[in-house]
């Protein structure tokens, strides 16, 4: 498969500072794809003064020339779909019909979204004898994660650019062809040079160098709670802003009065989508003691049809991780009701489609991020008990709630301490605000809450 052999750095090309390489390996079949630069400081330190250099003038540039830049990035990305998608699917391991409705299904609605915001969107307002003037906050330093590769860059570099603000986008090692594509399709667009940069590189190389460089003027990261507090540190030691995107342990709560296989069946899917590797996925589902048996039973036989279903996950590493959990859960006395540690094909990172019975809300299971194919099912005596455990984690980014009654839902909704909450299956909204409570990150992505992030506040006075 075709990589560069260098970084895109101020509208061009350029050789990597270093020599050392890092191996792209396809997760189903564990053959190496390409050989992508590893990134040194050297390397960000250039892109980050090509960002700088090219702020002014992008910062300057009219909001709808700003929009009209992003909506034909949007367009080169509806041009380009299939090639992009065959490359999540080779990289990441995703069945291709998921690469193409939601790898890039979901970004290029995202891009659209910014492309209309851009042109709209109000940067200035009076207010009694003061005029309130948004502007962007500068250089952004964007290091996006492997699991949804093309969406997490979009997510962040669109709302960027729209604020006027110019970017270096550090991506997932795993997952650095998607950003390759990305770069080329920002080039075909007609952004200017510098006002978008791509590094590749590590984590602790590349991805450190960025969010510590004086240069930097805020850092949006999406990954593990563990980075996510590296990076908080680092940012703060420098008084620098962040927006951070990190871990979930989501609970799907359903209550007696809800469409009971309906909502089994739509968590059961939620949780196998991406083959687990999704933060916001409801990993916990919560059920009424009186119909504990007959929703374990449903999700038993909806995990089963997952099988030949999912994809594999990213790489040696995290399937040996997802294992883990499942062989500890077992260890701690859940009941295995669907698949289990065994892997299920010889070649390639699968694991498989995996439900768990008989979790208590203190288990290891129901207490940390497995990333992976694996739900826990609990249960719960009364409304109060549910509440109690959907909020017991250090998390809070996503969740569901169904009821028969939708006012109830609500009403139950309104009390759990994460950010968004899908209501009797409510569908993704590009434009509501995504991001979490408690240890599930800092700020929010998408829509206008999304572009807020990347602007900064001044007020003149008459």
């Amino acid at each position: 498969m075709k990589a560069h052999d260098g970084m895109y750095i101020d509208g061009a090309w350029r050789p990597a500072a270093g020599a050392d390489t890092i191996a792209v390996v396809n997760p189903a079949d564990e053959q190496v794809l390409a050989h992508v630069p590893a990134g040194t400081a050297e390397d960000v330190d250039a892109a980050v003064r090509a960002a700088r250099a090219a702020f002014p003038a992008w910062a300057a540039t009219p909001p709808a020339e700003r929009a009209a830049r992003i909506g034909a990035l949007r367009d080169v990305l509806v041009a380009r779909a299939d090639e992009i998608a065959a490359t999540v699917t080779a990289e990441l391991g995703s069945p291709l019909k998921f690469s193409q409705a939601v790898h890039v299904g979901a970004p290029v609605a995202v891009a659209g979204s910014y492309a209309e915001l851009a042109a709209a969107y109000a940067f200035e307002e009076k207010v009694g004898n003061s005029t309130v003037h948004l502007e962007p906050v500068g250089v952004v330093g964007a290091i996006t994660p492997w699991n949804y590769p093309l969406h997490q860059i979009v997510a962040k570099v669109a709302p960027a650019l729209a604020a006027g603000c110019t970017v270096v986008l550090k991506p997932a090692e795993d997952t650095p062809l998607t950003a390759q594509l990305f770069a080329e399709a920002v080039d075909e667009a007609g952004v200017p040079a510098g006002v978008f940069n791509l590094v590749t590189g590590l984590g602790p190389v590349a991805g450190q160098a960025l969010a510590s460089h004086a240069g930097v003027d805020l850092v949006s990261f999406t990954g593990s709670t563990a980075v996510g507090r590296r990076i908080g540190a680092t940012a703060g030691a420098a008084v620098k802003r962040v927006a951070l995107e990190l871990g979930g342990k989501s609970a799907n709560v359903i209550l007696p009065s809800a469409d009971l296989a309906k909502a089994v069946n739509v968590g059961v899917a939620n949780v196998m989508s991406n083959s687990g590797q999704t933060c916001s996925a409801w990993t916990r589902m919560l059920v009424h003691e009186t119909q504990y048996e007959e929703a374990v039973a449903l999700a038993g036989e909806a995990a089963a049809k997952y099988a030949d279903r999912i994809g594999p996950v990213v790489n040696a590493k995290q399937q040996q991780r997802v294992r883990g959990y499942i062989e500890k859960g077992v260890a701690e006395g859940a009941r295995l009701v669907a698949g289990g540690p065994v892997a299920p094909r010889e070649q390639g990172y699968f694991v498989s489609p995996t439900v768990f019975a008989d979790v208590t809300p203190e288990m290891t299971l129901a207490q940390e991020e497995i990333f992976g194919p694996v739900l826990s099912i609990l249960r719960y005596e009364d409304e109060e008990d549910a509440l109690r455990i959907a909020n017991g984690t250090v998390y809070g980014l996503a969740g569901a709630v169904w009821a028969g009654d939708e006012a109830q839902a609500v009403a139950f909704a309104r009390r759990m301490e994460t950010g968004q909450v899908d209501i009797n299956g409510g569908r993704f909204n590009p434009l509501a605000p995504f991001g979490g409570y408690k240890q599930s990150g800092v700020g929010r992505e998408l829509g206008s809450h999304g572009l807020a992030e990347y602007l900064q506040t001044k007020s003149l006075q008459f």
